[in-house]
């Protein structure tokens, strides 16, 4: 016979309850955090899925205009696309600072709040 290993002991922190949850996603400070994300993250979003659109349709229609040198072998369609992973980058540093100065603190916040049981 083999030994069972007891089941893990409860944190020290008891979890909140499913209604302390939903109390705190109608609270004023959670709207807060939502409005403050959502007010980043979706113009940025929707630009740059435009400006990929405007790449992608630029190669397909024009493409005498992608073909146009612009130093050596390099072509506009070459500048472009590496401009996207350019912006790419941009957007994740930028999302990663919004998200430390202005994001993290108002979650940190919430979470203790729920943990603390304030």
């Amino acid at each position: 016979m083999a030994t069972e290993t007891p089941p893990p002991s409860p944190s020290p922190t008891a979890l909140p309850a499913t209604e302390e949850f939903a109390r705190m996603q109608q609270s004023a400070e959670f709207g807060e955090l939502r409005r403050s994300h959502r007010s980043f993250a979706f113009p940025l979003t929707v630009a740059f899925i435009a400006w990929y659109l405007l790449y992608v349709l630029l190669s397909n229609y024009a493409g005498d205009f992608m073909g146009t040198k612009l130093f050596g072998n390099i072509n506009v369609a070459l500048a472009l696309g590496l401009a996207q992973f350019l912006t790419t980058f941009l957007i994740a540093w930028w999302y990663a600072r919004h998200a430390a100065a202005k994001l993290d603190p108002k979650a940190e916040a919430i979470k203790s709040r729920m943990e603390g049981g304030e």
